[in-house]
């Protein structure tokens, strides 16, 4: 073989060596930190059903969780704004009613099986769907079955984030306008060509199908519903009661790739912190879908674990029942933070070893935005845009403090990649000196 041959082959063998490790790395680290996003929790006594009221004057709404959950925001957010508006019977609904995850670690027992709705109600005035994790798997017919017969029956839609992928994969888009999320829209596309895909806008109204683009614009999308529903003045009331202010949000982009601020999170923190979120009676459920879904969902430097001081099951704002993953006591030595949601939390007794409670919502502000100032401080000021940006919250005028950028884990994979590029040098000096000899 000529010798520039032999040389090219070992400078490709030393690049392939000197990036196999951290690419390795990354990728491992990558399908961990979306793995943990729908994990489910360990096996856990299912609380009775609560007494939930029936009020047949008013309007049902229901948002639908599937089996293996749903994402946080697109489920609590819309679910407290159509509660604090006092006019709904608002519902959480699902195949069976037994813990389902959350992003971020939040375990919700759905109020009613669809059983139990249909006889309350055979046909939902408003169904509400939020994006899943097996968007056009078998374990989602349960719920696009029912779908199919909530639409037929005349219910209006309204999708959440990539709960349009949802409608779509139960044929109920054919023919019609949608949006979705700006990071999925182009796979949904491909997926459903009979879909007319729209891009740039928070949320599509197309009569009895309303669907949004990212996570929060979901909330602009509910007010709109209630607004066509009900009325301005109650809309009005229910964004002021949950302190939603944005009235003319920037529109969503058109499509994108993630910022390389995820990349690195998702890639380089092997290690990422744990952080405790501390459940208690009668939070809002916004304040707990903000903190589950900031610092555990969309982060990616972080994982959230729900506790509850006792371990026991607890009660939001609004009667939804959520299950915790381990007690106070127990999980407090593993953890880097505890985190305590909500503006009325008081009280919470620190663990010994564990460390203080923190009060997340006891500064001023709507909820999400408190929790990314939160997360910009705490861990740095580029992975709170990002996470600002894929939640579409609002935040050209949020003022973030805190360091720049995730340099730690930046620089983890440079020094990989020294380390074994310097490696593979002496591997080679050596060698060559073997065959001088």
């Amino acid at each position: 073989m000529p010798v520039f041959l032999r040389r090219t082959f070992r400078v490709l063998a030393v690049v392939l060596a000197v990036l196999v490790v951290p690419a390795v790395g990354a990728t491992f680290s990558a399908l961990a930190a979306f793995g943990a996003l729908y994990a489910p929790g360990p096996e856990r006594p299912v609380p009775a059903v609560a007494p939930i009221p029936h009020d047949p004057a008013k309007p049902t709404a229901a948002v639908v969780v599937g089996d293996n959950g749903a994402v946080v925001s697109d489920v609590l957010a819309p679910y407290e704004i159509l509660a604090a508006t006092g006019r709904f019977n608002v519902y959480t609904v699902a195949p069976q009613r037994r813990p389902v995850p959350l992003t971020g670690g939040l375990d919700l027992v759905p109020d009613l099986t669809f059983g139990d709705l249909a006889a309350r109600t055979p046909i939902a005035d408003l169904v509400v769907v939020p994006a899943f994790p097996d968007v056009g798997e078998p374990s989602t017919k349960p719920v696009t079955d029912w779908l199919r017969t909530q639409a037929a029956g005349g219910a209006q839609l309204l999708s959440v984030c990539n709960g349009s992928g949802v409608l779509a994969s139960a044929g109920l888009l054919d023919g019609r306008s949608a949006t979705s999320h700006w990071l999925r829209i182009g796979e949904f596309e491909a997926d459903y060509p009979a879909v007319n895909w729209v891009r740039g806008q928070r949320f599509v109204d197309d009569g009895d199908l309303v669907s949004t683009a990212g996570i929060l614009s979901g909330i602009d999308g509910t007010l709109h519903v209630i607004k066509r529903m009900i009325g301005p003045d109650v809309a009005a009331a229910a964004a002021a009661e949950v302190g939603w202010q944005h009235t003319d949000p920037p529109v969503t982009p058109e499509a994108g790739m993630p910022d390389p601020v995820a990349i690195i999170n998702a890639g380089f923190i092997w290690l990422p912190p744990k952080i405790g979120v501390l459940l208690t009676e009668g939070t809002g459920e916004i304040e707990l879908a903000s903190v589950f879904d900031t610092h555990g969902g969309q982060s990616l430097a972080a994982r959230t674990i729900a506790l509850t001081a006792d371990g026991g099951p607890v009660r939001s704002r609004h009667g939804l029942t959520f299950v915790p993953r381990a007690g106070l006591a127990g999980a407090a030595p593993d953890l880097d933070r505890l985190l305590v949601p909500g503006a009325a939390a008081r009280g919470v007794v620190p663990v010994d070893d564990g460390p203080a409670p923190e009060y997340v919502h006891h500064q001023p502000g709507f909820a999400y935005e408190v929790t990314v100032r939160d997360l910009a401080g705490s861990t740095d000021v580029a992975t709170a845009r990002w996470a600002a940006k894929v939640l579409e919250l609002p935040a050209d005028s949020l003022v973030l403090d805190g360091p720049a950028w995730p340099w730690v884990p930046t620089l983890f994979p440079l020094l990989l990649i020294l380390l074994a590029g310097a490696a593979v040098a002496w591997w080679l000096s050596r060698s060559r000196r073997a065959r001088r000899r």
